[in-house]
């Protein structure tokens, strides 16, 4: 349940709620079962693809496998959504398509070997199949237009929404974690592109004695290419504390009881870390570039990712500026308010019914 398991989740709810006549075929097996949402029981597509994806060889060809499967499909559907990135060859009326971010285009670098094999092998030709694409940001959307130049359907921006029952600065603290008395906070992926390295060497050059009352604390899914970061933590585990992969309700609490969050992440599509804390009533600092302004507005102290200088100067002038994090606090709450999923959700729907309509 990172950044595009959370919007998938999330759309595939809001979706049943707010549509509960359309008819929902998904082809995810393990989530689709969690959710409880599901009809493809029903489907001798579905119940095909869970016996054959358990075969090693075919499970290991990922993505091609399912779509392989997708030949055999009898059904064709009104309108196809895929929510990440490349659309499978599924027969269906329209195909509606979300770009995350082009970070698979722009670096890399940043990603695994066998993802960017993928994506090179198929983004540019599969994406053209999409009646119309949805972007998560403004920024992302502006990029699209860039590097689509022959698409001809419609690219909309819909940005990201959050929990509002859980991600709130009125609920109740229920974990049993002992927090720190004060710390930092960091959440994401340990992977290049949230930039941890430079963040771990802006922390480093605080006082002794801000790093003595206040600890860094890194809440996430131990991703890719990060043995330098892990290697780091453990050098500095006096001060820094890596919490791994956190459930949602402690989540929750940590964004609470942080005294700021700080997210010097290189590049973001839309950036929902910075949106959570912002709702439950945390400061955040975050960068500069991308889509992240876009997100925060004015809720946000803002540093170069580039510059280690810059992030740690941030850093030190939140933790000693009592006033400035109270500021912070309550533009960050207004802010919060202009998200939401069910937003989110039927502005999708909008697209959906023009697409189809068509």
């Amino acid at each position: 349940m990172t950044g595009v398991g959370t919007y998938i989740f999330n759309m595939s709810t809001q979706l049943r709620h707010l549509k509960p006549d359309y008819d929902y075929f998904y082809y995810s097996g393990y989530y689709s079962r969690k959710m409880k949402v599901s009809n493809e029981g029903n489907n001798l597509f579905f119940k095909a693809k869970e016996i054959v994806k358990k075969i090693p060889i075919i499970s290991s060809l990922g993505h091609n496998a399912k779509n392989g499967l997708a030949h055999f499909q009898q059904e064709k559907y009104d309108l196809y959504f895929e929510p990440n990135h490349i659309p499978l060859d599924i027969k269906a009326r329209r195909t509606v398509t979300t770009i995350c971010d082009f970070s698979f285009i722009h670096n890399p670098e940043w990603h695994s070997r066998d993802k960017v094999e993928y994506f090179s092998s198929h983004f540019l030709k599969k994406i053209y199949k999409s009646d119309a694409i949805i972007t998560i940001s403004e920024y992302v959307q502006k990029e699209a237009t860039e590097i689509l130049k022959g698409y001809r359907g419609t690219i909309k921006s819909i940005p990201l929404g959050y929990d509002m029952a859980l991600f709130n600065s009125q609920k109740e603290i229920t974990s049993e974690y002992s927090f720190p008395e004060r710390f930092i906070l960091f959440v994401g992926s340990v992977e290049p592109r949230k930039n941890l390295k430079s963040l771990l060497e802006a922390y480093t050059r605080l006082p002794n004695n801000v790093k003595n009352d206040c600890k860094l604390l890194i809440a996430g899914f131990k991703g890719w290419k990060n043995n330098e970061i892990m290697d780091l933590l453990k050098k500095e585990k006096k001060h820094v504390e890596y919490l791994g992969y956190v459930g949602k309700q402690l989540l929750a609490d940590l964004y609470k009881n942080a005294l700021c969050f700080i997210y010097p992440s290189l590049y973001e599509g839309f950036g929902l870390p910075p949106l959570e804390a912002m709702a439950c009533g945390c400061p955040v600092i975050v960068s500069n570039v991308a889509s992240l302004p876009e997100v925060c507005g004015d809720a946000a102290c803002y540093v170069d990712p580039h510059n280690v200088e810059s992030i740690s100067e941030g850093l030190y002038q939140l933790l000693i500026d009592e006033s400035l994090r109270h500021s912070l606090v309550k533009k960050g709450l207004e802010r919060a308010k202009r998200f939401s999923w069910e937003k989110t959700a039927k502005e999708h729907i909008k697209i959906f019914e023009e697409i189809h309509n068509r």
